[in-house]
């Protein structure tokens, strides 16, 4: 299949290029530790959540129930509530709580239930909160989201913090997605630019979805020298990108301690988000001397 590359410049279209096939279903630990100063002690509060991303396939009028792990590696009881909580992604791809827009046309929140909202488990132990996911019959095929949000404090610790008392609490979401039907995928590949940092040199590509589904990203970035002889080549970030929105994908070029040498080169990146083909861009990266 011919290629058709192009540099890509703010407000440019990238061509779609050569066929992959999508497909990913995982699951995530995440470890939260915080001290949560209390008026008599200070304890160390120790949580791993299992998963913290949850993607289901489901159709209109199914029913589907699972469960979220909750291990207290540390050694004072905790206090976990849970609640529902619509939720949304920032440009650079971090997840937004306050703020996010409650029962927007893609919030799945209407339709989970979970329980139990709150309970205390002891050291060493696991917590189990299950969620049961109820999809309407009349819903359209789409990328719906919700997510179900921990908090975590000392075991003793009231629903209000009364006179000088401090509680600093602290969360973790397992975000859920919700895959109705098979909308085909429609992203594209708006700008890619070049950011120098202390530690490292980035390539930010902009993707926008304009489909109805997520998708996540996959694929490989290329670095070519002035004779065309690749030097650089590595897999893309695994991030997703929601429906009707636009987010950054940095992607490491070389680390500081590891510099190109000075010279001009040719960037490639070609993304795989599920659609027919690849979405390829290129720019120009220039090392000084």
């Amino acid at each position: 299949m011919e290629l058709h590359r192009g540099l890509v410049y703010p407000n440019d279209r990238v061509h779609a290029e050569h066929s992959l096939k999508h497909a990913s279903v995982r699951g995530f630990l995440a470890v939260l530790i915080v001290i949560a100063a209390v008026p008599s002690a200070t304890a160390q509060i120790s949580v791993e959540v299992s998963p913290l991303r949850v993607e289901l396939q489901a159709m209109a009028g199914s029913t589907t129930t699972q469960a979220v792990t909750l291990n207290n590696a540390g050694k004072e009881p905790v206090r976990i509530r849970a609640r529902i909580s619509d939720w949304d992604l920032s440009r650079d791809g971090a997840p937004q709580f306050e703020g996010a827009v409650e029962n927007g046309p893609y919030s799945a929140s209407s339709w989970i239930r979970i329980a139990p909202p709150e309970q205390v488990v002891d050291p060493g132990k696991d917590g189990t909160v299950r969620f049961s996911l109820t999809v309407p019959g009349e819903v359209l095929p789409a990328g719906y989201r919700t997510s179900i949000l921990f908090e975590f404090l000392p075991a003793a610790a009231g629903p209000v913090a009364k006179g000088r008392e401090v509680q600093f609490r602290s969360r973790v979401a397992t975000l859920i997605y919700v895959n109705i039907g098979q909308p085909p995928a429609a992203v594209d590949l708006t700008d890619l630019s070049i950011r120098p940092a202390k530690d490292q040199t980035q390539i930010i590509a902009v993707l926008k979805n304009t489909g109805k589904r997520s998708v996540r990203t996959k694929g490989t970035i290329t670095i070519f020298d002035a004779a065309g002889k690749a030097v650089v080549e590595g897999p893309l970030p695994d991030v997703p990108v929601l429906p009707d929105g636009e987010r950054e994908v940095a992607i490491t070029a070389f680390e500081a301690s590891k510099p190109l040498p000075a010279g001009e080169y040719r960037v490639e990146v070609k993304f795989d988000v599920g659609m027919p083909a690849l979405v390829v861009g290129e720019t120009t990266l220039k090392v000084a001397k």
